[in-house]
C-alpha cells in the first residue's frame, strides 16, 4: 500500500505511513471512493414531450394592400386607405404570434400613406392657385378666337357678295359647305364646317340677315340665279352675335359684328349694335 501523501511503500494493513506519518486508510478510502464508478441516475418514468406542431405562416393581405395604396399616395383616398390598412396589418401581425408576415410591407405602406396625407395640402394649395389661372387663360383664348372668327365671317361675307351677286349670305351654312365638294352659291366653302354650323371653341355664333327696309322678303336677283343661287341673299346686311356656351366657364364676354365690319364687346352679357367697339 502506498502513501497518498509522500508515495512511500508501506506494509498491507498499515494505518499510518512509516515515512511521513500520514494516515493511509483515509487516503485509500477516498481513493477508492474516487475510483468507484459513478452511480447512474434512475431513468425518469415520465414519457418524453412530443414535438410541437408546425403552424403554417402566411403573408398579410392588409399589409400588401397598404403598400400598394401607399405607392399610389398621390391620389387622396389611396393615402388614407394605406394608413388604415397599415395599422390594421400591424395589429393582426402582433396578435398572430408568428403566423402572419408582412410587417415590412405594412410599415412601408404607412410611411408612404402618411407622406401622401401630408403632401395633399400642398397639392390642394397649388390646385387652388393654378385652376383659376388655367380657367382664365382658357376663357381668354376662347374669347380671342371668337373675335378672330367674327373677322373671318366678315371677310367671307365680303367675298360671297362680290362673287355671287346675291348680296350677303343668307346664313352661315351658305358660307360653309362640305369639305371636298365644289364651291357654289348655296355652299361657298368660305368657312370651316364647325364655324359654319354656328359653334367653335366654347362660343356660339348666331347669324341674322338684315331685313329689307320696306319689310318685303328679298328676291333672288337674275345675276344670283345665273350664278346658281337658289336662296335669296341679304342685300341689306347681316349681324352676328357671339356668346359663350357657358358664361364664366368657356368665356365671359359677348361679341357682335355686322356688315360694317366693326366688332363690339359686352364685358358680362350679350353684345349688340350699341355695345362698345373693340379698340
Amino acid at each position: 500500500m502506498f502513501c497518498v501523501k509522500c508515495g512511500a511503500s508501506n506494509p498491507e494493513g498499515s494505518k499510518f505511513c512509516a515515512k511521513c506519518g500520514a494516515s493511509i486508510s483515509a487516503g485509500a478510502a477516498s481513493q477508492a471512493d474516487a475510483s468507484a464508478p459513478a452511480p447512474t441516475p434512475a431513468q425518469s418514468s415520465m414519457p418524453l414531450q412530443p414535438p410541437a406542431y408546425a403552424v403554417p405562416v402566411e403573408s398579410s393581405g392588409k399589409a400588401l394592400g397598404s403598400l400598394i395604396c401607399g405607392i399610389l399616395f398621390f391620389f387622396f383616398p389611396a393615402a388614407v386607405v394605406a394608413v388604415v390598412l397599415g395599422h390594421l396589418a400591424l395589429s393582426d401581425i402582433n396578435k398572430a404570434a408568428g403566423r402572419l408576415t408582412g410587417r415590412g410591407m405594412a410599415v412601408a405602406g404607412l410611411v408612404l400613406g402618411y407622406s401622401g396625407v401630408l403632401f395633399i395640402p400642398f397639392i390642394l394649395i397649388i390646385a387652388a392657385i393654378a385652376i383659376p389661372n388655367l380657367l382664365r387663360a382658357r376663357m381668354a383664348a376662347n374669347e380671342a378666337l371668337a373675335v378672330e372668327s367674327l373677322r373671318v365671317i366678315n371677310a367671307a361675307n365680303a367675298t360671297y357678295q362680290n362673287t355671287y351677286g346675291n348680296g350677303f349670305a343668307p346664313s352661315l351654312d351658305a358660307l360653309g359647305g362640305e369639305a371636298g365638294s365644289a364651291a357654289s352659291c348655296d355652299h361657298a366653302l368660305l368657312l370651316e364646317e364647325g364655324l359654319a354650323a354656328g359653334e367653335k371653341r366654347g362660343y356660339t355664333f348666331l347669324y341674322s340677315p338684315a331685313p329689307v327696309q320696306d319689310g318685303s322678303h328679298p328676291a333672288l336677283s337674275p345675276e344670283a340665279a345665273k350664278n346658281g343661287c337658289t336662296v335669296p341673299g341679304s342685300p341689306a346686311g347681316y349681324s352676328v352675335v357671339a356668346d359663350p356656351l357657358r358664361r364664366g366657364t368657356t368665356g365671359q364676354r359677348g361679341f357682335y359684328t355686322d356688315a360694317t365690319g366693326v366688332i363690339r364687346i359686352d364685358p358680362n352679357g350679350t353684345a349688340a349694335a350699341d355695345s362698345r367697339p373693340i379698340n
